[in-house]
């Protein structure tokens, strides 16, 4: 049995973890051992009495730096030459962390996160410790901890045994290059709505076929770029 997946998370504020990935399916398989959470302070690696992390950017402008000496300092105290996990930085000029982003991460031993804060992160500790830059979505956080939560969230849940059916998360939107067809339940009818004939057929055929449509349908509405990504018409 491999060791359980290893996440390292990089922060100003540690105080901000677990938070969402010590409750429901994540909280439950961290404390059962199916997946390890460590949260270190960069502060720790800070300069001087003050123990600094930042300075004021090279050029001139806004806002404050952090410092590449400070930065490599946390990394290499958590994460040394060998360490086969990749390292990620949350930045809002990073690739878009994508379905497949996650199962790769999930597959493998884990992850060391540096957490951005004020106006970003020395570019030299970027490439010199080679952070991946990542993005959660087109916008901008107070930090990376909360983009730092979503991605391991993203991860665990894949993570074998943390979910309750093997077969759960293969369904879901991304999971197939489709968004996820509508769900229903009971009562039949609600509100004057009433739950699709063909769902209470009992033919698995028809209904594989009607979720397909659906999945189709609606990723053709919302997100017509995945429809073309994987050549499919609405």
């Amino acid at each position: 049995m491999h060791a359980p997946f290893h996440a390292t998370v990089l922060t100003l504020y540690p105080e901000m973890f677990p938070g969402t990935l010590g409750q429901s399916l994540a909280g439950e398989a961290l404390a059962n051992g199916l997946w390890r959470l460590d949260i270190k302070q960069i502060r720790d690696h800070g300069t001087g009495r003050h123990r600094v992390v930042d300075d004021t950017p090279a050029g001139g402008g806004v806002g404050m730096v952090l410092k590449a000496d400070v930065v490599a300092a946390a990394i290499d105290a958590v994460s040394p030459m060998d360490d086969p996990r990749p390292r990620l930085l949350m930045s809002p000029r990073g690739r878009p962390f994508r379905q497949e982003d996650a199962r790769a991460l999930a597959a493998g031993p884990g992850v060391v996160i540096v957490c951005g804060r004020f106006e970003g992160v020395d570019e030299r500790v970027i490439a010199g410790r080679g952070l991946e830059e990542v993005s959660i979505g087109d916008y901008v956080l107070s930090g990376g901890e909360i983009a730092a939560q979503v991605i391991l969230d993203a991860c665990v849940r894949l993570i074998p045994g943390v979910m309750g059916k093997p077969g759960s998360a293969f369904e879901e939107s991304h999971e197939n290059g489709l968004l996820e067809y509508p769900h229903y339940t009971r009562p039949r009818e609600w509100e004057g709505l009433s739950i699709p004939e063909v769902l209470l057929s009992g033919d698995h055929a028809k209904i594989a076929q009607w979720r397909r449509d659906q999945a189709i349908k609606i990723t053709g509405e919302r997100r017509p770029e995945i429809l073309r990504e994987h050549k499919l018409k609405p």
